[in-house]
């Protein structure tokens, strides 16, 4: 490719660099799967605000890795669990398990028994939507 009017040519890679380099450090940080255990569907991760987690645990009936700072508890369920779900206010779905504008990583407070890190996505949101009167997205009025 030839150019003419002296502009520069950036490449993919290029603006890839650029792009990170518009991020300060620190900014995203991955929530990370424990040694020893797989995520062979991916991670995402459901957030809530540090209050309700308490209430969430002895209402699942399988819990996998959950992770807590003094603001936030994150579950860790298989990618694309928010497909089709609208997650109850106040939770946010966190895609690729990338927490935005944390200091620092929670700590993990809850490894299951086995190799998968996931708590299943469908008992999670009903009991969300449960503990923060949502009707779930499937029981709600259809609107023509």
């Amino acid at each position: 490719m030839t150019v003419t009017s002296g502009a520069r040519v950036l490449h993919l890679d290029t603006l890839v660099r650029l792009q990170r380099g518009h991020r300060a450090p620190g900014t995203l940080r991955r929530l990370p799967v424990p040694d020893g255990m797989t995520a062979p569907m991916g991670c995402d991760a459901v957030a809530v605000p540090a209050r309700l987690g308490p209430l969430v645990m002895p209402r699942l009936p399988r819990v996998g890795c959950v992770y807590a700072d003094a603001a936030h508890w994150w579950w860790l369920v298989p990618s694309d669990s928010d497909y089709a779900l609208e997650w109850p206010a106040p939770a946010r779905y966190a895609t690729g398990a990338v927490l935005h504008d944390t200091p620092d990583l929670p700590g993990l407070i809850h490894r299951p028994d086995g190799t998968l890190p996931y708590t299943p996505p469908i008992p999670l949101y009903l009991t969300l939507c449960r503990l923060t009167g949502t009707a779930p997205a499937w029981s709600r009025p259809v609107s023509a």
